[in-house]
């Protein structure tokens, strides 16, 4: 969890038409920045390249509809955005119409030289400074791939980005230009088009209708051997793996260390937090009711819990049981008002949270993760089957007797004082200098009033026992059925898509990109990101659990590389890897030189010593030499200053695992404030006399 990095994993985190990524990503770093505040010199490009004008034609899409650019390119519109196309470029805007997507092919010398034509063709007066410049690999046909992304203020809540791929002698630009509130509401939309934009006549690789190698011990120790490497490069203190094939266990044991500097080394018993994995958990304890014929899937919420309710009544009057954990209703990400205000949380209040929020786009019409309404579910479930005991006993009573019993998963709890007494792997990130380092337990104590969503300690061991059963359809090792085939698949409909190839059901995500159907889902808290997947064809599925934030780089790499072992696949998996951890790096590195630690005195003095804000608490600025220290009460953090590009100054969190919470320093109504935002809502902190 950073600014713009939600905890609980967004099971895909998301930047402009980068990459998707499961647990964190993604993200998930804090928009990088380089010190430079001059653009990026647009280089000279012959008169060949320039732009011919050509007459538009524009269209209203009702659909997803296949295109092509003026050189072949083909890629997927998206239902709702409107098409303007000519020679020079192809325009695709959103619905809320403060979003824009650029396509353009252009020949030029140089990536710069093609996306500087690429902007002159879209905005002529485009002068950005360039933040970062990130080489990507050659995939799906393209080559000389880099991610450019531009510098904004934190005002202006822009995002700014452009890439650029070239095939054979022409270059393809896609230029982003969009609110972060309407970029987040339009996820599944921009991977869309990022996923499915191809050069003329490819096709990509696909492993359907190929018979896999087993998962031996060679194929193995490469998978393990390539997440070895990146844990060194990584700065990774540990992690934990396991593979299953049907019944039985085919490898499970852990790398690294537990702690960093202890030496303790984690095994397949070693607890984690496994964060939006316990989504899945939660959702087979519906499962199993819809069975007993306590609920079903189309039931509505308050016919059950009549107090359930929502900001928006029509919402709250269209929410079903399915429709808690599936990122469908609309409900936007809202995570600060329980990441930075949980003393004396209860599930009972976390309910009640829920009625003050709004819908920010309609019923069913895209992807938008909300932890507060998944953590609903599992509540909701417990007050099913107890509805006299309190919620968060009545929910741990149901998953221990329903869920955690019956699958033999013995260490799973989430009970954080108990899962921290014995074999556990602590938490870490990156600290100031880049290093990795011990992080704080504070925040994550933060999931626990919500741990439906995201609150339970695990290991690959019990992890296992799960992804088996889901291989054997619901039934466990003895023969017996724990849930029916058609409850448990149920939770695999596709609610919402996220991108051309993968959709969204209840707490699992279903994707096809390789022509093989992966069941997965990611998780992140602080310090700790983690996956578990299957593939039902070839009853192969496997667990992948991290002490750092940085293990959420390995999410991806780790199933693709499984795939690759198992059908002989492009070797893709560990140069992404590598990719994504050098631009992750870059990005730090560069985010670091903005930033001014001690934080300069000249902004120090302008704080006060106390704020205030109704929806997220108290902070209180405290001294400790020239060190300035945000406290929040249940957790705290040292802070950096950072002039923004337009004259404002922020106060940036920097400690190990909290870095990039970003409070903008101002004034309004004569009184002194700091503003925190995330992409869709802004809180306001106000001096306290």
């Amino acid at each position: 969890m950073k600014h713009r990095r939600a905890a609980l994993a967004l099971p895909l985190t998301f930047l402009a038409l980068t990459a998707l990524a499961c647990g964190a990503d993604a993200p998930t770093a804090p928009p990088p920045v380089t010190p430079t505040l001059a653009p990026p010199a647009p280089a000279p490009t012959p008169p060949a390249t320039e732009p011919v004008p050509a007459p538009s034609t524009r269209e209203v899409l009702t659909a997803d509809s296949p295109r092509k650019t003026a050189r072949g390119a083909t890629f997927m519109a998206p239902a709702g955005f409107t098409l303007d196309a000519n020679a020079d470029r192809i325009v695709l805007t959103g619905p809320e119409t403060d979003l824009t997507i650029t396509i353009a092919d252009v020949a030029a010398d140089s990536a710069e030289a093609a996306v500087a034509v690429a902007w002159k063709i879209s905005r002529p007066d485009f002068k950005r400074p360039v933040r970062l410049a990130a080489p990507r690999p050659s995939r799906h046909g393209w080559t000389d791939q880099k991610l450019i992304e531009y510098e904004t203020s934190p005002d202006e809540k822009l995002v700014i980005h452009a890439r650029v791929r070239r095939n054979k002698n022409v270059w393809n630009v896609t230029l982003l230009v969009g609110s972060e509130a309407t970029v987040e509401k339009r996820l599944s939309a921009l991977a869309l088009v990022r996923d499915s934009l191809l050069p003329p006549g490819y096709t990509k690789e696909s492993f359907a209708g190929k018979k896999p190698h087993a998962l031996d011990a060679e194929r193995l120790s490469r998978i393990t051997n390539m997440l070895e490497r990146a844990r060194a490069a990584a700065g990774v203190p540990g992690f934990a793996v396991s593979f299953v094939q049907g019944d039985k266990v085919l490898f499970q044991g852990g790398f690294g260390e537990r702690e960093l500097g202890k030496g303790r080394k984690p095994d397949a018993d070693t607890l984690f937090i496994i964060a939006s994995n316990t989504k899945a958990l939660t959702t087979l304890l519906l499962a199993e009711l819809v069975d007993e014929k306590k609920l079903t899937w189309d039931m509505p919420v308050t016919s059950v819990y009549p107090s359930f309710k929502l900001g928006d009544a029509e919402t709250t009057s269209k929410v079903h049981i399915e429709h808690l954990v599936c990122a469908c209703t609309g409900l936007p990400r809202q995570d600060f008002e329980w990441l930075l205000e949980f003393k004396g949380a209860t599930p009972k209040s976390e309910m009640a949270l829920l009625g003050t929020f709004q819908p920010t786009s309609k019923f069913g019409e895209t992807f938008q993760y909300s932890n507060l309404l998944a953590s609903a579910g599992g509540f909701v479930a417990g007050s099913v089957l107890y509805p006299k005991k309190e919620l968060g006993q009545a929910y741990d009573e149901a998953m221990s007797t329903k869920v955690f019993g019956p699958l033999g998963m013995k260490r799973t709890t989430f009970d954080f004082a108990k899962a921290t007494r014995g074999n556990f792997a602590s938490p870490h990130s990156e600290g100031f200098d880049g290093r990795p380092a011990l992080a704080s337990m504070d925040v994550n104590h933060a999931v626990y009033p919500l741990r439906p969503a995201g609150g339970a300690w695990s290991s690959v061991a019990d992890l296992s026992h799960y992804v088996q059963m889901e291989l054997a359809r619901g039934k466990l090792p003895d023969g017996k059925r724990l849930v029916s085939e058609e409850a448990l698949s149920a939770r695999r409909k596709p609610y919402v898509a996220i991108g051309e190839h993968t959709t969204y059901g209840m707490g699992l995500e279903d994707e096809t990109e390789y022509g093989v159907t992966v069941v997965h889902h990611g998780g992140s808290m602080i310090g700790y990101k983690s996956d578990m997947f299957w593939m039902p064809e070839f009853g192969i599925g496997g667990v992948i659990l991290t002490n750092a934030d940085n293990g959420g780089r390995f999410l991806r790499p780790f199933i693709r590389k499984t795939l690759e072992e198992m059908f002989d696949g492009n070797p893709e998996a560990e140069e992404d890897l590598a990719a994504s951890l050098a631009a992750h790096k870059a990005a730090l590195d560069q985010e670091r030189t903005r930033r001014v630690l001690p934080p300069d005195p000249a902004v120090t003095a302008k704080l006060a010593s106390r704020y205030v804000s109704s929806a997220l608490g108290d902070v209180t600025v405290r001294s400790s030499g020239a060190s300035r220290i945000f406290d929040f009460g249940e957790w705290k953090s040292v802070v950096a200053s950072r002039k923004n590009d337009d004259g404002t100054m922020s106060m940036v969190t920097v400690d190990p695992g909290v870095e990039g919470f970003e409070f903008v320093v101002g004034e309004r109504d004569k009184k002194r404030v700091l503003v925190l935002r995330d992409a869709q809502h802004e809180y306001v902190f106000t001096e306290a006399k």
